[in-house]
């Protein structure tokens, strides 16, 4: 018998560290290799982390609540035998960091007792010692952090909130989005909320307090404009009818429409390069990859974006793919961190609920989001060599929100336009 040490995985690019939301297992239980044993929470998404080996959970390292770090054992198993080396763990940075965490990086490299230590004293806020130690790296004052947004757990500073607070410092620009006075961090009533003696009080989980500023922030930053489409998408309804069966029976995964309109997405994306932008200060950075978000609502009513990263170079048969994996765990509560982030256009269903319009938010950074409504059947005219006719087609609006600060209305209105051409033009006739 011998000890082995459950380390916390790598759990994506800029993630440092995790929050044990629950132990799945308790001390002396049996544990089977690659089955779940704790759920954590980072500031991105909840997930579990499974064990991979099989053995008895000695002892619990961290408890309920407690803070992990990435590559620090969070629990001890005893198992037969040796124990294997544990896995490496690579330090969780992006490749294109950013000039300014590089320099602090470097700076965390020298010894800390170079820098006077960062006085908490007079402040009521929490800070992780990664962050404390960034601000003795870049000389920041208390004063300054308390001024930082946070976008963890209710509300703490993580790391990139003030590595993008040093990197607007240091570039003199107005701190804008990243950074506002705390008061006006959290949602404001407009009025005092009266609670009589029947009302239920309902506390805000975790994910839905991060919903909830993130929309805020979301139309504080960005004046939202809707324009809105209505496409014929009958020739996509008849081919999906008629090779549904096929698709599966070939690819292995079922064929919906999300697909097909993330598909016609990308084609439009690359046709109006400049809706796959995003907004630092006063400058516009134009992204290279197309990364498609697509919200997902959970079970427990919450809703998350999982992101298909380069869907322009997926074939039809691969987006199911990636659309079916991704909304399967999206489910399931086992997403990567990673995989909710860098997106840069984001497609939501609202037909699923049977809405046809709707307004959507626009993620944050990103500068527009499609909603797709609810496929409807309708009378129309159409335009034959024998002259115009009433038929019943499928209909669907399209809801295009973009960001009016740099996507105008022939931009928003010329790119919606074109998804919905590509949906009118699909080929019914397309092999599977």
């Amino acid at each position: 018998m011998s000890d082995y040490k459950l380390i916390l995985p790598a759990m994506g690019e800029g993630v440092m560290e995790a929050t044990v939301i629950n132990w799945l297992k308790n001390v002396g239980d049996q544990i089977q290799e690659d089955e779940s044993v704790v759920e954590i929470a980072t500031d991105k998404v909840d997930s579990d982390v499974p064990s991979p080996v099989a053995g008895k959970l000695k002892e619990i390292l961290i408890t309920v609540d407690g803070i992990a770090k990435i590559g620090e054992p969070i629990a001890i198993l005893e198992i037969e035998g040796e124990a294997p080396a544990g896995p490496e763990v690579p330090e969780p940075q992006s490749e294109d960091v950013t000039q300014a965490e590089e320099k602090v990086v470097t700076e965390l490299e020298k010894p800390l007792q170079a820098h006077q230590p960062v006085d908490i004293s007079s402040s009521d806020k929490f800070y992780s010692p990664l962050v404390k130690s960034i601000a003795q790296a870049e000389n920041i004052s208390i004063s300054e952090l308390d001024t930082i947004t946070g976008s963890g757990k209710e509300g703490r500073v993580t790391k990139d909130d003030i590595l993008k607070f040093v990197e607007y410092k240091k570039s003199g620009k107005t701190i804008a989005a990243p950074v506002q006075p705390a008061a006006q961090a959290k949602p404001q009533t407009a009025t005092p909320q009266t609670i009589s003696g029947g009302d239920e009080i309902i506390e805000m989980d975790r994910m839905r307090k991060i919903i909830a500023q993130n929309m805020v922030d979301a139309k504080r930053i960005a004046p939202h404009v809707t324009s809105f489409i209505e496409a014929d998408v009958t020739n996509i309804v008849l081919w999906r009818e008629k090779n549904k069966d096929e698709f599966q029976k070939k690819n292995g995964e079922k064929i919906t429409f999300m697909p097909i309109f993330i598909e016609a997405i990308a084609k439009a994306i690359k046709d109006f390069p400049m809706i796959n932008v995003s907004v630092n200060g006063d400058q516009i950075i134009k992204k290279k990859n197309i990364n498609i978000g697509m919200a997902a609502a959970l079970p427990s009513g919450n809703l998350i974006v999982p992101v298909i990263k380069n869907a322009d170079q997926y074939s039809l048969a691969g987006l199911a793919k990636q659309v079916n994996d991704l909304a399967n765990r999206s489910r399931q509560n086992k997403l990567k961190p990673d995989e909710i982030q860098g997106g840069t256009y984001t497609i939501t269903n609202i037909g699923s609920f049977g809405n046809t319009l709707g307004t959507p938010i626009i993620p944050q950074p990103q500068v527009a989001i499609l909603a797709v409504g609810a496929i409807i059947k309708k009378p129309a005219v159409v335009e034959t060599p024998q002259g115009d006719v009433i038929a019943i087609r499928h209909k669907m609006y399209l809801s295009h929100a973009y960001d009016h600060r740099v996507v105008d209305g022939a931009l928003g209105g010329m790119f919606v336009q074109r998804v919905a051409q590509y949906l009118e033009n699909f080929d019914l006739n397309m092999p599977v």
